[in-house]
């Protein structure tokens, strides 16, 4: 029975539905015109937007038409570019091109949010409001303002009506992946049922602004000890679900490079700051800012409290949670990584991650085990991190191993991580900051609190295991004896088998009645013998020969399926 709940969202979605398909439609025309060799055709087409089409790579394709589809799929390849290990290195690069830069909404709608939201008017709420925003992007826009108590903040407004057009695009969405999965055998390799429920939750979470503030708020408890890295302070009282207020930052992204010199920054120093403090997130607090986009690090000027100057990292929506069972696999795969142990880091993939039914771990970690094998004893000034993992993640994905979000960010965030450092510094390399890492690694887990805290988790674990066995074993004998219990045995290829016994006993049934006949002389007699014997006995022979010829070649009963 069709869901009438649904009738409205379908009226409501179907010029979108029209729009998404012949966006879809004049990229892959792309694609097609890009492979055919008729001249006539490309002369009939060579100044259509089309042929201009056709000149771009298909990953460029693929990003331009999330760009021509608007807030919602531009959202899908940012997310999508974090999961390399699904769709690959080259076209993760793309998609991390994607910017979502829209037009700004009229002042007087988001004073209307504002006020909305605040339930308060404008005038009381800030003492200085800019109608201009610093930026627009697909989610909301950003304001300078200043609070009646005079400090300068930056006011993070949401676009109205965008949850709802989100949610309508996000249906669409599932409904193509269902049926790409359905009908379109070479995408389901990238399980996009799976993807697009893991970009909505995404997207979801990133909608409601007072995560991003509770996550201003964590950051800045990891690194309040240290003045050279600086999160924006939030403000609760001014902040919503929908509006987001927070310490407005002066400074210079790292995106500017000529701005940064004339602040008189030094770039080398710079990158190893910023890599330190994300390494910390990561090996320290397992907690860490998954967007380390040039854009969003700044170079914050010299001050008083801090003379060196200071690194601050605004967009705190997209982070990465470790957890102790993931982080202790991190660890194993480092030092397996580190000792050349191939097994052990393929081992280390197929625990943490979701392994296909037929998956070939063998090749695996002969692909790995070259991989470590060329990277070994390479001069640090030739290693390149990004270019490693970026192999390492190719690798997965060709044998289909679909790594946890969380591990696909971290893996990410460490590629662009050392892309940032590079453009600040050609001589920065990431390596060298991991080695006191590693150490530190190995410390903790040689540390008594941590050794006890895992003899802890050990102890409860086999606690619970031992107070629930009787549960189960009851539970288990009540469904026997209630004949609850069922054993399915499943055969594989014995059909050949059972089809040459039948034959055979159908064959030596003919042979011994037809023999028969033949003894008793059962009319009609031709020549003194039985017709219908003799012919019998003929018929079995052919047949038993057929069935002797394909028990040699095939297993079955029917030369020709041999030649199928």
């Amino acid at each position: 029975m069709t869901d009438l709940t649904a009738i409205p969202r379908l009226a409501r979605s179907l010029a979108r539905v029209v729009e998404i398909a012949r966006t879809l439609v004049k990229y892959g025309l792309g694609d097609v015109l890009k492979k055919l060799d008729y001249h006539f055709v490309r002369r009939c087409t060579r100044d259509t937007e089309v042929a201009r089409i056709s000149e771009e790579t298909r990953e460029a394709r693929i990003r331009l038409a999330l760009t021509e589809l608007g807030t919602t799929f531009i959202k899908f390849g940012q997310v999508l570019s974090t999961r390399r290990d699904v769709i690959g290195p080259s076209l993760g690069e793309e998609l991390e091109k994607l910017q979502s830069d829209v037009p700004a909404e009229p002042f007087d709608v988001t004073r209307a949010t504002l006020e909305a939201e605040l339930k308060r008017p404008l005038a009381e709420l800030f003492s200085a409001f800019e109608e201009e925003p610093l930026a627009s992007a697909s989610i909301g826009q950003v304001h300078r303002a200043t609070l009646p108590d005079g400090r300068r903040v930056a006011v993070k407004v949401q676009h109205p009506g965008i949850a709802r057009r989100i949610e309508d695009d996000t249906a669409i969405l599932a409904e193509l992946a269902a049926l790409a999965e359905r009908f379109v055998p070479e995408l389901r390799t990238y399980r996009p049922v799976k993807l697009v429920a893991e970009f909505e939750r995404t997207l979801t979470r990133e909608l409601d602004f007072r995560r991003e503030l509770r996550h201003l708020q964590l950051f800045r408890q990891a690194f309040a000890k240290d003045p050279c890295v600086v999160f924006p302070e939030p403000v609760p009282a001014y902040s919503t679900g929908r509006i987001l207020t927070m310490e407005l930052l002066d400074g210079t992204p790292f995106n500017r490079p000529d701005e940064l010199r004339a602040a008189g920054a030094d770039f080398a120093a710079l990158a190893q700051r910023g890599a330190r403090v994300f390494l910390d997130m990561v090996f320290r607090d397992g907690f860490f800012h998954a967007d380390p986009h040039p854009g969003n690090v700044l170079y914050l000027p010299p001050t008083p409290e801090r003379p060196g100057g200071a690194i601050g990292l605004l967009d705190a929506g997209m982070v990465g949670r470790i957890d102790e069972r993931l982080r202790e696999r991190i660890e194993r795969g480092v030092v397996a990584a580190i000792s050349k142990d191939s097994a052990a880091l393929t081992e280390q993939v197929i625990q943490v991650g979701d392994v296909p039914a037929h998956f070939d771990a063998a090749a695996l970690q002969c692909e790995v085990a070259d991989q470590l094998a060329f990277y070994h004893g390479m001069p640090l000034g030739q290693f390149q991190l990004g270019t490693a993992l970026n192999e390492m993640t190719d690798a997965v994905r060709r044998y289909q191993v679909a790594l946890p979000p969380t591990v696909a960010l971290l893996l990410r965030m460490l590629v662009m991580l050392e892309g940032t450092g590079r453009t600040l510094s050609p001589a920065f390399n990431l390596i060298e900051l991991l080695a006191p890492y590693q150490r530190t690694l190995l410390m903790k887990k040689l540390s008594p609190r941590r050794l006890l805290r895992r003899l802890g988790t050990a102890v409860e674990d086999w606690d619970e295991l031992l107070r629930t066995l009787p549960r189960r074993a009851g539970t288990l004998f009540r469904m026997v004896q209630q004949d609850g219990v069922s054993v399915q045995l499943l055969h594989r290829h014995l059909e050949p088998s059972v089809n040459r016994l039948v034959f055979g006993m159908l064959v030596g049934a003919l042979f011994v009645g037809s023999s028969m006949m033949w003894a008793f002389g059962a009319p009609p007699l031709v020549w003194g013998a039985s017709a219908f014997g003799v012919a019998g006995c003929a018929a079995s022979v052919v047949l038993g020969y057929r069935l002797y010829r394909a028990i040699q070649h095939t297993g079955r009963l029917e030369e020709r399926d041999d030649r199928e």
